[in-house]
């Protein structure tokens, strides 16, 4: 395992963290798809990530000058990125693991 910064986390690391949030601590690497039979990708796939945002009320605004996203919690947790989906991600993250997880060596 290795110790990362949330707002440095993308692709399937940061698609584990968020699986590890969702599901709890019962969700390892061996889970390899969704409830709808596709990987888990919330960070990409917006029929997985779209429900978290929702559920969580996890604002998105456009910088339209950095071209990046912020997402928030309201005024608790906020993270950056170059998608809305990986900021929103990354924001959810934060609110559930703090500013570091400790992430799977093979991500």
């Amino acid at each position: 395992m290795r110790l990362t910064k949330i707002q440095e986390l993308t692709g399937s690391a940061l698609d584990w963290a968020v699986a590890k949030c969702w599901y709890g601590d019962e969700y390892d690497l061996s889970i390899p798809s969704f409830d709808d039979g596709l990987i888990f990708a919330p960070s990409t796939n917006w029929l997985h990530g779209g429900p978290i945002i929702e559920r969580e009320n996890i604002t998105l605004t456009a910088r339209t000058c950095e071209r990046d996203w912020v997402a928030d919690i309201g005024m608790n947790y906020e993270a950056e990125g170059p998608a809305p989906l990986i900021a929103a991600m990354r924001c959810y993250v934060a609110s559930k693991l703090g500013n570091e997880v400790e992430i799977p060596e093979s991500l």
